[in-house]
């Protein structure tokens, strides 16, 4: 994988030592992905700390789009990419998707063609139409470490196809986020 900065770091530098939560997601233009991971973004550093796991998204286009696209989603957590996609093809995640869509990940906030339009006006407006990645690929979620331990391993079926981000977290031991914008009631 390649960082920010353009530095190769072994993939397995990434959870050797530590677990990790890591999401790999479609490409940087998908608004399914920004607001996914524009959620990721509201997972408090704190949180990851106490359960001493690390949370890393990887996209597969140049690392020249990792610090645009954390400024766009607020998201500060480690971020690189896999622009040959080789561990997506490891993890055996799949390019295209089929017709029947069944699932609908709750993190996204746009409709289709809203949504649609804001990934459109994105890559219109970057440099030379750069789609960021192959836009038929499909991502997922893996928790894995210390060590070769795969603990969990999610491919997304679709572009919808996101795993709950509290689910992610419980599943590797650290403590859940209220993503929803309501005022919560708390009962005294």
């Amino acid at each position: 994988v390649v960082n920010a900065d353009g530095r190769s770091v072994p993939f397995q530098d990434l959870y050797g030592k530590q677990k990790a939560i890591v999401v790999f997601v479609r490409n940087f233009l998908c608004y399914i992905c920004k607001e996914y991971v524009e959620d990721l973004a509201k997972v408090p550093k704190a949180f990851l700390q106490e359960a001493n796991v690390r949370l890393i998204v990887i996209g597969q286009s140049s690392y020249h789009h990792i610090k645009p696209f954390c400024s766009l989603t607020g998201y500060t957590h480690e971020m690189y990419v896999d622009p040959q996609r080789e561990i997506y093809r490891t993890l055996g995640m799949k390019r295209g998707e089929g017709n029947n869509i069944s699932v609908w990940s709750p993190h996204v906030k746009s409709n289709k063609l809203l949504g649609s339009i804001r990934s459109i006006w994105r890559a219109m407006t970057g440099p030379a139409f750069d789609f960021q990645g192959d836009p038929a690929q499909q991502g997922g979620a893996l928790i894995v470490g210390p060590g070769n331990e795969v603990h969990f391993l999610h491919l997304d079926k679709s572009r919808l196809d996101h795993i709950p981000i509290n689910t992610v977290l419980q599943l590797a031991g650290v403590k859940t986020v209220n993503f929803s914008n309501k005022p919560q009631i708390i009962d005294i």
